[in-house]
């Protein structure tokens, strides 16, 4: 069984037809499922869809593209939210310096006050990092002499020297598909030096479907291949990889069962 860790399911994408995508990532094998907050005005849609499922949890947080919008955010709100038991984890949060959709300097005061809830919460916080590489090591390993949190580096495709600065810190990394793309060869070195006890798996639908499924809507079914490319990346089988992972997922994501 797997366990899809970092799911976009309150989108356009799935309108209309969220039952039969959830109903053929099930029949697929994948049982556990984190449905992804990246706005705070769209937690209320997160939130019910975790609340109408039993195999789904959510988290509570502001993408750093949408800093500018939530100007006034502080960790006190985050960590209200994080209260109810189907909230898994902080986030998604972090630095995207590609867009610039918001200002990084906005961005990091939002990147600190989720960083602070997941200090406050002891939930996991899924960070979001993109073209920021140094900026967030240290922002990462600033917050951490101020206490300890546990962390999450979502669908990584960052740097090997932020990768390393991460695992000092004790991190996680979730893998996507991006993994089995041809041209992902430098995201497959990073990824072949860390810990097999570090790594989940993660589809991010509805963008970055794996290899054979390129060029289509991405969709939690989908993990099945995502882990068939991880095992062939470690030399695992596919039953090995999926045992590993959902394993450490579970670990990482404590309020899930």
């Amino acid at each position: 069984m797997l366990f899809d860790t970092h799911v976009n399911l309150h989108g356009e994408a799935f309108a209309g037809d969220l039952l039969d995508v959830l109903a053929r990532a099930r029949a697929a094998g994948v049982n556990r499922f984190v449905a992804i907050c990246d706005r705070l005005d769209r937690y209320p849609a997160v939130r019910e869809i975790a609340g109408a499922h039993e195999d789904i949890w959510c988290t509570v947080g502001v993408h750093p593209h949408h800093a500018k919008d939530f100007g006034g955010l502080t960790a006190e709100t985050l960590a209200a939210e994080a209260a109810d038991p189907k909230v898994c984890a902080i986030g998604e949060t972090g630095l995207d310096q590609h867009y610039g959709y918001s200002d990084i300097a906005l961005q990091e005061r939002s990147f600190v006050a989720h960083i602070a809830a997941a200090r406050e919460t002891g939930l996991p916080l899924v960070v979001h990092t993109r073209e920021a590489d140094d900026l967030t090591g240290d922002i990462l390993e600033r917050e951490h002499q101020r206490g300890a949190f546990r962390i999450l580096m979502h669908c990584y495709t960052g740097g090997a020297r932020l990768a390393e600065r991460a695992l000092d810190l004790d991190a996680r990394f979730s893998i996507s598909g991006i993994l089995s793309f041809k041209g992902a060869t430098d995201v497959r070195n990073v990824m072949a030096k860390a810990p097999l006890d570090r790594i989940v798996l993660e589809t991010d639908c509805p963008y970055l479907a794996p290899v054979p499924h390129r060029g289509r809507r991405n969709e939690p079914a989908y993990l099945v291949d995502v882990c068939r490319a991880f095992a062939h990346h470690r030399g695992l089988s596919l039953e090995e990889a999926s045992r590993i992972t959902t394993r450490n997922a579970l670990d990482l994501f404590s309020r899930v069962r």
